[in-house]
């Protein structure tokens, strides 16, 4: 670490306070509540209701004026209400997203928000960390630099420390690829080169996802034809002789009716708050459109290391050149040698799990890790992703060491080592993989002087021998992989690590698997053919590299699979972005990766994968049944305010009930539906298909055919208790009696598609009997509190038309419901 002891608390608070927080893109302030009004008073409705209010003053209809105008305040509120919500549920993701760095405050380092950088700060970056100010490097040699968010060039940069300069050589944005340093900050936020440029991009928003694009369409082309048959509506009753005011009403009842603003409301609300939830769960969603996806997942690509294992690396065996196994506290010469090497081959201040377990080893074993590392580190050789290993070179008293450590493959072709040890090297390698440990080469030797070219200084290696590394399966995940199974989910391990080892924690867990482990080196033999075939067929994919991944998950989407990825690494972000669902570690991640992806794991955990998809398809059912309640809440409305009118017959749903109606739907909606639990066997359908829309074709049917049913149900009650020269306030009231017991009746039928009313739980979701409950009291009040019963213009029904309004409202909705498990099956396609 530099000797610099950076800013105090005092100073750098002070210049936050001068320059502002470093922000590389501006954020949007934060809605008003004036904002919110206007939110709420652009909602189709409450426009429609405006111009209504106005066309009754006009008239000098004022009772009704009032009640159309009042009813504004409720409804906008509600719908701004909705926005809200959902706009908060945002906002704390985005809390739970705020990156972090290293910072030197008061002469420590410590993790601060990034936002709070702010100049003269002395920051530390590393392999994988995005840069998060512009500034000067005073510590670090050879850091491979990725310029290519600023440049568009691909190559990468080399940057080394420049003490004495005060000309930016890091800039904001950037990606260390390789390497460890420390530098001074110069420029923070807009005047950052990488901000100035984000100034251009900042109100550029999330484009909508292929649901969202198909729900506006509907509600813009449904909104053009609800005001024109409205107006054809008025124009019959204006024909008939019915006068300008009930022309007027007829027309805003329909146009109330057949507005269908709430589709877009609703689903926008249920993605933010399920978002919400995942993040609670563990799983955080950077991408809203990935809690659409999720529920149609068919192939989840793992890796095995801290996702399927817990990624508590521990040192369990050493091997010696000749083969032997030391277990033993007191390390002997050869072994101690190898222990030495292996902290050599590690960074002084380890990220990695497994340099963490090398020191941890080494310090118990008596190996003076601290005076190792005392020394210079002169060459850092970064990881080659083809071998896959990485090498120092220290300066050190007795002259310049070499270590490496890595894969057996890479150290036993850099390396000198005898036919012999070469075999029982391999042999042992073999028979520990086996057993499901983790195992690495290590070489280490002596030079005379190094030029920094990497291959002739590793030309001085010697094999030092290997070191067996134990990772317990992270507890529950094979009861994620049998519900993987259930589900209809295939799982793939994709692995850096041997075969033999991937085979081994593949057994041991239960994942699905055949006896074929593909490796990288025939993924690199293999024709465009041969790689359909293992796509395929293969479960277990060991010694892969970042590339073969990628390649991996172009190939399952060509073959019609929804993919989620797993990755940690920076060159794991191509595989990340081409995968419909990119799932980075939230822990050992690099922020590249995080970045890259749609979904975080906070835990690194595959079992919130799982928690992750479980959630996703829940989510997805709940829109299902919210839309098709709103289908079949809305249909009766539709044709009772269409049929009435044209038959000649005094209007039965004014816009005062209409109004009504809507208040009611909007809650049911957005609260029962919503907190609706999954049916228990959601785990256990197949994924369904992602061009599928939310409703298949079967709900539609279901919910249109008891949305008709009910309609002409009611229909029929309301003209024949109109026929018996009963009062019109009466026959009205029977009629909305029957409507309302058939509402109340669909929100409880409509919570499942395939199962009948009397095989679901009510008390399974709290709020659905406080919804229902309101419902029946709100029915009630406007039936015999006399005020609100002229409002409404409507009377309470005798103990006979109580009977016939409850009995037509039951059976015009629940006839279908003994057909259900039948005739409507839930959608797997």
């Amino acid at each position: 670490m530099s000797g610099a002891s950076g800013l105090t608390t005092r100073e750098a608070e002070r210049r936050l306070t001068e320059v502002g927080p470093n922000l590389l893109v501006p954020v949007s302030r934060r809605p008003t509540a004036l904002r919110w009004v206007v939110v709420g008073l652009t909602d189709p409705m409450v426009i429609l209701l405006l111009l209504a209010g106005v066309a009754y003053v006009i008239l000098a209809d004022f009772v009704d004026a009032a009640i159309v105008l009042v009813a504004i305040i409720p409804i906008a509120l509600v719908g701004a209400a909705l926005e809200v919500r959902a706009e908060r549920a945002l906002d704390r993701l985005k809390e739970l997203t705020a990156l972090t760095s290293l910072v030197c405050r008061d002469g420590q380092f410590r993790s601060l928000p990034t936002a709070a950088i702010v100049p003269g700060d002395l920051v530390e970056v590393k392999e994988g960390d995005i840069v998060p100010a512009d500034g000067v490097l005073v510590e670090g040699n050879r850091l491979a630099v990725d310029e290519s968010a600023l440049t568009g060039e691909s190559q990468p940069v080399t940057r080394s420390a420049n003490a004495a300069g005060d000309e930016p050589d890091l800039y904001a944005g950037t990606t260390i690829l390789s390497g460890r340093g420390v530098f001074r900050v110069v420029e923070t936020g807009p005047r950052s080169r990488y901000g100035r440029i984000g100034a251009l991009v900042a109100n550029i928003q999330e484009p909508p996802t292929p649901l969202q694009a198909i729900i506006r369409r509907l509600v813009w082309q449904a909104s053009i034809i609800a005001v024109a048959v409205s107006l054809v509506v008025a124009g019959i009753e204006l024909a008939a002789g019915h006068g300008l005011q009930a022309a007027l009403t007829a027309g805003i009842s329909l146009a109330i009716v057949a507005l269908p603003e709430e589709f877009s409301i609703v689903y926008t609300l249920y993605l933010s708050l399920g978002a919400w939830r995942l993040a609670r769960q563990n799983a955080l969603v950077r991408r809203l459109a990935s809690v659409e996806t999720l529920g149609a997942t068919t192939v989840i690509c793992t890796d095995k290391t801290g996702t399927l294992t817990l990624g508590r690396l521990s040192v369990d065996l050493l091997v010696t050149p000749d083969g032997a196994f030391e277990t033993a506290a007191v390390l002997t010469p050869a072994a101690r040698e190898l222990v030495e090497a292996a902290v050599l081959a590690s960074e002084p201040s380890p990220f990695d799990p497994m340099e963490r377990s090398i020191l941890d080893y080494a310090k118990s074993h008596g190996v003076a890790v601290e005076v190792l590392h005392r020394q210079r580190l002169i060459q850092d050789y970064p990881f080659d992703p083809i071998l896959k290993y990485v090498t120092h070179v220290w300066e050190c008293p007795e002259g310049l060491r070499i270590a490496a450590k890595g894969s057996i493959e890479g150290i036993l072709e850099r390396c000198h080592v005898s036919r012999d040890e070469q075999l029982a090297m391999i042999q042992s390698n073999r028979a520990l993989a086996e057993q499901g440990l983790r195992v690495i080469a290590v070489a280490s030797g002596h030079l005379e002087s190094t030029t920094g070219d990497r291959f002739s200084d590793e030309g001085q290696l010697y094999l030092r021998g290997l070191l067996a590394f134990s990772d317990p399966a992270r507890p529950g995940v094979s009861l994620a992989l049998r519900e993987c199974r259930n589900a209809g989910i295939r799982v793939i391990m994709v692995t850096g690590d041997h075969p033999v080892t991937a085979h081994a924690i593949a057994e041991g867990l239960g994942l699905p698997h055949s006896d074929h482990v593909a490796t990288g080196g025939e993924l690199d033999r293999a024709d465009d053919a041969q790689w359909e075939v293992l796509a395929r067929d293969v479960n277990i994919f060991a010694r892969v590299r970042p590339e073969q991944k990628y390649r991996l998950v172009q190939l399952l989407r060509a073959q019609n699979q929804v993919v989620a990825m797993t990755g940690d690494g920076i060159n794991d972000a191509p595989a990340l972005r081409e995968a419909d669902i990119g799932v980075a570690m939230g822990q050992r991640g690099t922020p590249v990766a995080r970045e890259s992806a749609d979904l975080v794991l906070l835990d690194d955990n595959f079992a919130t994968i799982v928690r992750a998809i479980h959630d996703g398809r829940r989510i997805f059912e709940n829109l299902r049944r919210a839309f098709g309640f709103l289908i079949a809440f809305e249909t009766p409305l539709l044709l009772l305010a269409l049929i009435v009118p044209l038959t000649g017959w005094p209007l039965l749903l004014l816009p005062s009930m209409l109004i009504l109606s809507e208040l009611i739907v909007h809650p049911t909606v957005s609260l029962v539906f919503e907190n609706e639990p999954p049916p228990s066997d959601i785990m256990r359908r197949p994924p369904r298909s992602p061009g599928v829309g939310l409703l298949a074709g079967s709900d539609l049917v279901y919910a249109l055919a008891v949305g008709v049913s009910l309609g002409a149900g009611v229909l029929v009650l309301y003209m024949s208790f109109v026929a018996r020269v009963t009062s019109v306030f009466e026959a009205r009231g029977v009629a909305i009696t029957a409507l309302f017991i058939g509402q109340m009746i669909l929100v409880l039928s409509l919570r499942s598609v395939d199962r009948p009313l009397w095989q679901t739980s009510v008390t399974a979701n709290p709020v659905l009997p406080v919804v229902v409950g309101l419902t029946l009291l709100i029915l009630v009040l406007i039936l015999y509190v006399p005020w609100l019963a002229a409002v409404f213009q409507i009377a309470p029904p005798g103990p006979f038309g109580w009977l016939v309004a409850v009995l037509t409202g039951a059976a015009t909705t629940l006839w279908l419901e003994p057909f259900k498990g039948r005739l409507w099956r839930v959608p797997d396609t």
